[in-house]
């Protein structure tokens, strides 16, 4: 009963605005003309438009309060399509008036002016807040996005003090009052009055380049308390509030990096309507590249884990694709051959390896099972069961390595590019570490500082190669839609960060300053430097991010046999020294 008398509240309220503005515009227009106002022409008019907000798109339902432009738009349009309807009323019916149309034109002007006015007129008194702005904000991004947010900061606490803005012919304009500048004007401004503003929202959703990010955050960070910034455009949902969807800017934000030549036409020529088997499919690495596998529309994803946890998340996760969750382990070769058999692959992708290096040194045999054995198996029932193409995925960690972990993908990469391939494309794509993965040192620091210290670093020259979890899996599977049998693709990963800047930026974004910095000295097999070539190679590929490691070739049935010798050594390290002569393996 209370909806419908709302209901009824919209209907009467449109239909009486309508009533009351037009007997005012009439009765103007008449004054104007010095016409005698007459009820019959009111009446007309005035049914004319009743009738049309009622049947066109339910003009009498529209909510003042939430008006725009296009809204303005819409009222004018409903105007002039009434006016056509009776204005050939008019002409018929009061033929001995010889200012009837002119009367109609300008009640039309009156009407339509006084309605918008009117409507704007009460969309901004509903929109002032009950309460003071007591905080200063400066929207950088004079978009859409950002116009979006100035509407919806006027319900808060926050006053909007500027827009910045690169676009220079943007700049020393305004939007609603608030001034466009540009960076080094604000710079100059803050510097002058020595007060830092409250918040500063980066509302680009669009951009690509994360070095813009990077560098809006170094200049301006010391004249804000807090910097938050909208979500890609790519996440970021339209529906709605971008206030609401606002988050704090990170350091994946500061050290992402947009690969520019992604094509994703290559991905999607190699994923779209095959059957896709990934191994480790439930870990960092593997669980991304499901769900790009499915966003590239693979036809079929068998999702191959050894974890239950794992498995569970990501085909709940994926569910609604065409996913099969197959709990196993890549070391059972007979269980192995029947998810082979059974589903037939015509990708697979090897992500099943224990990668972190200080718990691969704790536990030598079983990393050597897993990562070489488990490899082996794979490539061999790939080749057995005429697979299209195998992708091993390997490290930077491989390069020269000094840990185990280094060594056994060292062995992967030797089998897979010297494996007898039969008709089956066998590569491997090697990489540095990712943002955010189970094994890397954010989600370590982040519980550091959460816990008030200190961040632990083994050593201040440690430096490591980084890129988003995302960004890699698609420049993996983009190397892998162009790679051929035998080749180690090499992801180009920038420029090496220093861990301990990683660790001063976190604690600068968590706004804790007082936590500290404590260096613990090089764990088991780890070194200060990643590699990601073993050899300078000009190879290049038709991607500047993708280049091709220098081959090493060996007997492949030696290899095989160096394998078995591996897994049944007393000493494995010393074979996995015998196999991987660069292998220096620090113990310290």
């Amino acid at each position: 009963m209370i909806s419908r008398l709302k209901f009824l509240d919209k209907k009467i309220l449109g239909v009486f605005a309508i009533i009351l503005i037009t007997i005012f515009s009439y009765v103007f227009a008449a004054t104007l003309m010095n016409a005698e106002p007459r009820f019959d022409q009111l009446l007309i008019i005035m049914l004319s438009r009743i009738f049309l907000s009622f049947t066109v798109r339910k003009d009498y339902k529209l909510s003042w309060s939430l008006a725009s432009t296009r809204s303005g738009m819409k009222k004018i349009l409903l105007g002039v399509f009434a006016f056509g309807l009776y204005s050939p009323v008019f002409m018929y019916k009061f033929t001995d008036d010889k200012f009837i149309l002119n009367l109609l034109i300008i009640e039309l002007i009156i009407f339509l002016f006084s309605q918008n006015s009117v409507m704007f007129g009460y969309k901004y008194l509903a929109s002032k807040p009950n309460f003071k702005k007591n905080k200063g904000v400066v929207i950088y991004g004079a978009g859409k996005a950002g116009i979006k947010l100035l509407l919806e900061f006027s319900d808060t606490e926050y006053g909007i003090k500027y827009f910045i803005d690169d676009n220079i012919k943007l700049q020393q304009r305004t939007i609603d009052g608030v001034e466009i500048v540009s960076k080094k004007k604000l710079i100059e401004m803050l510097s002058v009055s020595s007060k830092k503003v409250d918040l500063l929202v980066i509302a680009m959703p669009s951009l690509e380049n994360n070095n813009v990010i990077k560098n809006i955050h170094a200049e301006l960070s010391p004249y804000f308390y807090d910097i938050k910034i909208l979500p890609s455009i790519d996440t970021i949902l339209q529906d709605k509030s971008f206030f609401n969807q606002l988050r704090q800017i990170d350091v994946k934000d500061l050290l992402a990096r947009h690969p520019k030549d992604l094509d994703e036409r290559k991905i999607i020529s190699f994923i779209r309507d095959k059957v896709v088997l990934v191994t480790g499919a439930g870990g960092s690495i593997g669980s991304e590249i499901c769900r790009q596998c499915c966003h590239y529309k693979a036809k079929q994803i068998i999702l191959l884990d050894h974890s239950e946890f794992n498995l569970y998340s990501i085909n709940e996760e994926l569910e609604k694709f065409n996913v099969v969750p197959v709990l196993q382990t890549v070391l059972d070769v007979d269980n192995l051959e029947s998810t082979f058999a059974k589903y037939k692959p015509e990708i697979v992708i090897h992500a099943a390896a224990y990668k972190h290096v200080p718990m691969v040194e704790y536990n030598v045999k079983e990393s050597i099972r897993n990562n070489v054995l488990g490899t082996k198996n794979c490539i061999d029932l790939a080749i057995k069961h005429k697979v299209n193409k195998f992708v091993l995925i390997s490290t930077d960690k491989a390069v020269r390595p000094t840990n185990v972990m280094g060594a056994t993908k060292r062995v992967s990469e030797l089998y897979a590019q010297n494996s007898n391939h039969n008709g089956t494309i066998i590569c491997a794509v090697r990489f540095g570490n990712v943002l955010g993965s189970s094994g890397s040192v954010i989600p370590k620091f982040t519980k550091q500082i959460e816990k008030g210290g200190p961040i632990t670093i083994t050593d201040p020259e440690v430096t490591r190669y980084f890129m988003l979890i995302p960004e890699a899996c698609q420049l993996v599977l983009q190397a892998a839609s162009i790679g051929r049998s035998g080749e180690i693709m090499i992801l180009d990963m920038g420029e090496p960060i220093k861990i301990v800047e990683l660790a001063k930026n976190m604690i600068k974004l968590s706004g804790r300053h007082n936590i500290e910095i404590e260096f613990t000295g090089m764990r088991p097999g780890e070194k200060l430097y990643e590699e990601l070539l073993i050899n300078e190679s000009d190879k290049k590929t038709e991607f500047d991010s993708i280049t091709i490691a220098k081959a090493t070739q060996c007997d492949i049935n030696q290899l095989r046999d160096s394998i078995y010798d591996l897994l049944d050594s007393e000493d494995q390290i010393a074979k996995l020294k015998m196999i991987v002569p660069e292998f220096n393996h620090n113990e310290a």
